[in-house]
Order: structure tokens, then sequence, then C-alpha cells
């Protein structure tokens, strides 16, 4: 039975670039922490856009081009980037159905016991993946630790740990 550490986003431009926040400095250092405290497989996905990003549904809604392959806010951030055992699935929208494709097949050669999301931000790609993964692995225990997420807002965060308990997401470390 094998565990599996999904770090969601954790780049440059959403850490203290273009869609930056305090809250989002404050986790890189405890989610290196958790990735130095895994025993269990760690996957990265990365949030990634090109030049026509304005174009695309998610520029005409959230009008901020971030991510856009090959930019300094694009990579992983540095804290984090030696941690990194394979390269990180690109991500064109906030839920990866590649992620969710990909561990399910290794379900079928080793099962998953459990998969942790940690990362950024909560309440859009946190909240996407877990869904997500909820639906390719049913039976499987998916948690996200909220001492090593952040949301667009801190109410945003706290709203999104909300939906997912509601779902069945087990929720770890979250403040009272």
């Amino acid at each position: 039975m094998q565990d599996i550490l999904v770090v969601v986003d954790m780049q440059n431009d959403f850490i203290d670039g273009a869609l930056g926040t305090r809250e989002a400095q404050a986790i890189v250092e405890r989610v290196a922490e958790k990735i130095k405290g895994f025993s269990g497989k760690v996957l990265f996905t990365q949030d990634t856009h090109t030049e026509n990003y304005m174009e695309t549904q998610e520029g005409k809604y959230l009008p901020v081009p971030h991510c856009i392959r090959g930019t300094k806010g694009w990579e992983i951030c540095d804290a984090l980037r030696p941690l990194q055992r394979q390269q990180p699935l690109e991500k064109p929208t906030f839920g990866s159905a590649a992620l969710g494709a990909f561990l399910q097949e290794a379900d079928k050669k080793d099962p998953i016991g459990s998969v942790t999301l940690v990362g950024l931000c909560t309440d859009i790609c946190v909240i996407s993946n877990a869904m997500l993964l909820k639906a390719f692995l049913p039976e499987t225990r998916i948690l996200v630790d909220a001492a090593c997420c952040a949301g667009v807002t801190p109410k945003s965060h706290k709203r999104a740990l909300e939906a997912m308990k509601a779902c069945q997401i087990q929720i770890q470390n979250e403040e009272e």
C-alpha cells in the first residue's frame, strides 16, 4: 500500500509574484518540511499557461497573467525545487485530469492507501484536485493538510476546507 503527497502549484507567481499573498509565503517552509518528512511518493503539479492566457476563459474571469510557461513566475519556488523527485505534472486548468488518470493507473499496480494534498490555492486548485481525485479514486483516503495550504484569502481558504469536509475529504492540521 503506497501513500502519495501531491504538492499543488507551489510556483513563484502564487507565492510572491502576480497572485502572491502573505499566507502563501508563510506556508513554503511548512510544505518543505512536509515533503522532507514524507516517506511515500511526492508529485508536484505546475499551473501552466501560454502567452494567449488573456484570451482564455480563465483569463477573462481572472485577468492577471500568471504562470506563463518559461517565466520565473511559472517555476516551482526555489525552496522546493531541490525536493522534486521528478518533473511536475503541468496542468492548464485548475484540476488535473492527467493527475487523476496517473494515480488511477498507479493504484491498479500498487494500491494507494492515501493521497495528501498541500499547496496553492486552497479555494481553487487544491479543492479542484481533491474533488477530482475523489472521483478517480473513490475508495482511497483523500486528505488535505490545511497548515500547508493557503487560499486567495483566509476566508476563502476556510470555506474551501469546509466544502471539502462535506465531500468526505479529511482535513488535517486545521486551526480552530
